[in-house]
This record gives C-alpha cells, sequence and structure tokens, in this order.
C-alpha cells in the first residue's frame, strides 16, 4: 500500500474517532450516563435477549460486575430482567422503549457530525466520496470473509 493513501486512511480514522468520541462523551455527560452503561445497552441491542454472563463475557468484565452495572439500567427503566423460559434460575436482560431510544439518540449524537460533514460537500464531492468509500467497505468485507475461511 502506498504511504500516502495508508497515511490519508489512518488521518480519517483519527479525525472519525475524535470527532465520534467527544460527540458521544457530551451525549453521556449531558444525559448523565456512563460510558460503561451505553456499552451494555448497544451490546443488549446487537445481541437480544441475553444472560448476564452473556453481557458480562461481551464486556470483558466479571458477572458481578456486569450485575452490578444492570442493576443501575434496571433501576433507570432502560432494561429488564425477566425468567428465562429455558432455564428458570437464569435471567434475561432485555432493552425496555426507553432503553431502545437512548441506544439511538446516543447513537445519533456519535454520527450527527456526519450530517453537517455531508452537506458541507458539493454533489459532485458527495458521488466521489461514496465510490470511493463503497469500494473500501467492499474490499474490507472480503478481507474480513478471508479472514473467516482462514479460521
Amino acid at each position: 500500500m502506498s504511504p500516502p493513501l495508508l497515511n490519508t486512511l489512518r488521518e480519517w480514522l483519527r479525525v472519525t474517532m475524535q470527532f465520534s468520541m467527544r460527540h458521544f462523551m457530551q451525549f453521556a455527560k449531558q444525559n448523565n450516563y456512563s460510558i460503561p452503561q451505553l456499552n451494555a445497552l448497544f451490546r443488549i441491542r446487537h445481541k437480544g435477549a441475553c444472560g448476564v454472563s452473556d453481557l458480562g463475557e461481551e464486556m470483558g468484565v466479571t458477572n458481578a460486575a456486569a450485575s452490578q452495572l444492570l442493576d443501575k439500567l434496571v433501576q433507570q427503566g432502560l432494561v429488564t430482567r425477566t425468567e428465562d423460559p429455558q432455564d428458570r434460575r437464569n435471567k434475561l436482560i432485555t432493552l425496555t422503549e426507553a432503553g431502545l431510544r437512548v441506544s439511538e439518540q446516543s447513537m445519533q449524537a456519535r454520527q450527527g457530525w456526519l450530517d453537517q460533514l455531508a452537506a458541507s460537500l458539493t454533489p459532485a464531492e458527495q458521488a466521489q466520496i461514496q465510490a470511493a468509500l463503497q469500494l473500501l467497505i467492499e474490499r474490507a468485507k472480503a478481507l474480513e470473509t478471508e479472514r473467516g475461511a482462514d479460521s
């Protein structure tokens, strides 16, 4: 890969992460959520109903830490714990409507700056960037597929 292209890709990732995380952190602070709480909401949204141990494993924390985090989310009305119909000893964690709304709002806060960026581009620039990014997406997916075949 050519060094100028690699440097440009790295700079784009840096700028994207900087803007994205700044807006995400502002959302968390303004709404009095911790990053681990929002992380848990995203993971539950992605996985669907899951157990405490599933969530702990996904987040890289102990079951006790996951349970403690979930207690706060339950108190805030963002998740529910229900009995697992397959195993009554386990609890299933699901997002409430409020939890789904918070995860959507935080994602919008994180990505909202992209609307402003896109609006600042001419139609020709938008088309050029869309074509280039689509190519990058396709190649990245192909790399992932190759890695999956190697596993």
